[in-house]
């Protein structure tokens, strides 16, 4: 799933696109927590960020507001969590919406390990990783592989997660972000192979000098979708890396390609080669 913002020309307000919709049409604003708690569960989620003064849903994008003396910075990737969860949980966004659908089957000895695996993310990933803002939570399990929903500074801490989980859970042989359970026919298209190539043979070898790589993460329609990594993640010239590099290359190589969005969560970047703002 990838979240896209959007400048409203006012401070206080962004704007996020989820690249689906979210009441289809029409618009309702909710001013408080209290409100959106009786008639919205992905309102009443954005609230629980924190100083969020105002969220409104429309067709295919949610506003939200914070209140006076807020912080974007802080407060951008609670808010991109939130939506992230919400969406993926199948949640409904209105309380008069149809209930989500059932939790998926599973057999006796597969329930046993889903259980143990919450039971080690409440008790130890969690109070780990949630005094930076990261979460993580359960998303599925399936021969061997264990998904997990991760949010904030957990998904710079998959590898240390995966090992933790394996250790005290043998039957787990890998664990990956929820993201890759999620079915990408655009990825096996000759446009996106192509992409794949000039990665691999002309961005890529240009961007390790910065300890950086940048990965394709899906072609849908005319778009590429990429994600920056190592030393571009968080990087304070990641916008030039992107639009004077990376999109400029593909855009001029890659016929049918006619924009490139970066789904980066450059918030839980930790080793950026140029820390925003730094001159």
């Amino acid at each position: 799933m990838f979240i896209q913002t959007q400048d409203t020309g006012d401070d206080a307000k962004l704007r996020f696109l989820p690249g689906r919709a979210v009441l289809g049409e029409g618009e309702r604003t909710f001013a408080s927590a209290e409100a959106a708690g009786q008639s919205s569960p992905l309102a009443a989620q954005i609230f629980a960020v924190g100083e969020v003064a105002e969220v409104v849903l429309g067709p295919e994008h949610v506003d939200v507001r914070i209140v006076e003396g807020a912080d974007w910075s802080s407060l951008k990737p609670g808010v991109l969590g939130a939506l992230m969860a919400h969406f993926m949980s199948g949640a409904p966004v209105l309380a008069e919406a149809p209930p989500p659908a059932p939790e998926e089957e599973l057999d006796e000895a597969t329930a046993e390990i889903v259980a143990d695996v919450k039971e080690l993310l409440a008790t130890r990933i969690a109070p780990a990783v949630e005094p930076d803002g990261g979460r993580a939570s359960y998303h599925s399990f399936k021969d061997g592989v264990l998904f997990l929903e991760l949010g904030g500074s957990a998904k710079s801490l998959l590898g240390a997660i995966g090992n933790m989980l394996r250790h005290y859970i043998p039957e787990i042989v890998a664990v990956r972000d929820s993201f890759d359970a999620i079915a990408r026919p655009g990825l096996e298209t000759p446009t996106a192979e192509a992409i794949q190539r000039l990665l691999d043979e002309q961005i890529n070898p240009a961007v390790a000098s910065h300890g950086g790589f940048i990965s394709l993460i899906d072609v849908q329609e005319d778009i590429a979708y990429i994600e920056l990594g190592g030393g571009c993640q968080g990087c304070g010239m990641a916008d030039v890396t992107l639009k004077q590099g990376v999109e400029k290359t593909i855009l001029e190589t890659i016929p049918g390609i006619t924009a490139v969005r970066d789904v980066t969560d450059h918030a839980s970047g930790d080793n950026p080669y140029y820390s925003p703002g730094a001159k």
